[in-house]
């Protein structure tokens, strides 16, 4: 993984949360709410929760007694996140790494992680974390993308891009969040880690857009594939992105789209 698919700054956390939000993430966080409530915890922590999509979700859902830490790595997804969600006293904002939690043992009811783990530089550590800051029955939820062929606009817009870089197409979609998906491979890991009781969903979802090019802009400057583009050239984002949206427009047409998504969910305990 590059350094630089970590970096979520500058005007991609709006256009994440405003774009790629209601585009992927919306559907899979009502899920991983529903997921969550059903032990019926009282205290939560979230790690990697970006611009707070499940945040938003799950908040309502808790009881009034309930303590929720929400984790990012990233300090202006973080802050853009708290700006989102408005003042709940139950919630504590605090900049973290999954790998090196900044919590005591047994802490938590259930530990959740949407689409997060896939940017971990070392995951049996992070799920280590999550093990050592549950409490004995606690359950560790997460998700990630399936293979990125079954992501349709994920993998146009990978395609589309690569045109404008043919020597050094840009793979940030398919090497960080659509490159761990072998379930197998996930399974080992956890019981490497420690947890014993592992259960997996494969979940399809439809992405759906007003446009092609609302679909491309969301992927090409709402995600840190600008950064693999800009760090190309700068002066090709606009040329990128319209290589997408064609990309797209191809095979959904110019107006409203809608494609398949997919992804694996995954809720494990020790």
């Amino acid at each position: 993984m590059a350094w630089s698919d970590t970096v979520f700054a500058g005007s991609i956390p709006k256009l994440y949360d405003t774009l790629m939000v209601p585009l992927i993430f919306e559907d899979y966080a009502a899920n991983m709410a529903e997921l969550v409530v059903e032990s019926s915890p009282v205290s939560v922590l979230e790690t990697a929760a970006g611009s707070g999509v499940v945040t938003r979700a799950l908040s309502p859902r808790l009881g009034v007694g309930a303590r929720y830490s929400v984790t990012d790595l990233n300090q202006p997804m973080l802050e853009y996140a708290a700006f989102r969600q408005g003042v709940d006293a139950r919630i504590e904002w605090r900049q973290a790494d999954a790998l090196d939690l900044p919590f005591e043992d047994a802490a938590f009811d259930v530990v959740c992680c949407q689409f997060g783990v896939m940017f971990f530089s070392d995951r049996i550590a992070g799920y280590a974390e999550a093990r050592r800051v549950l409490r004995a029955g606690g359950r560790f939820v997460f998700s990630v993308w399936d293979r990125i062929e079954e992501n349709v606009f994920a993998d146009e817009v990978t395609d589309g891009v690569a045109t404008v870089f043919p020597h050094d197409p840009p793979r940030f979609l398919a090497r960080t969040p659509h490159g761990y998906y072998d379930i197998e491979l996930i399974r080992e890991e956890l019981s490497r880690a420690g947890f014993a009781d592992i259960r997996t969903t494969t979940r399809e979802e439809v992405s759906r857009a007003p446009s092609a090019r609302h679909a491309a802009i969301a992927y090409c400057q709402g995600t840190p594939l600008r950064n693999e583009i800009e760090a190309r050239d700068a002066s090709l984002l606009q040329l990128a992105t319209d290589r997408a949206t064609a990309a797209i427009a191809s095979r959904h047409g110019e107006g409203p789209v809608a494609g398949k998504i997919q992804a694996h969910v995954i809720v494990a305990a020790g």
